[in-house]
């Protein structure tokens, strides 16, 4: 498990929930960037799939943030 996917778990002394604003961006970001890895990995070799993607970084960390926060 990535180091990112253990402190959205909770499995590190540096866990999302006990994360001061700015690590928690950080980690939200570095998990939507998790997230566009695997998916630009399974699409077609152009590019163009990548490009979108990171236009939609802060987006995803927008969303998964609110998810979290929502606990």
């Amino acid at each position: 498990m990535s180091e990112v996917m253990m402190a959205l778990a909770g499995n590190t002394n540096a866990s999302y929930s006990n994360a001061t604003k700015e690590r928690k961006r950080s980690i939200a970001v570095a998990a939507a960037l998790e997230l566009i890895t695997a998916r630009v990995s399974t699409a077609a070799p152009n590019g163009a799939h990548l490009e979108a993607e990171v236009k939609n970084i802060s987006m995803y960390a927008d969303q998964i943030q609110a998810a979290l926060e929502a606990k």
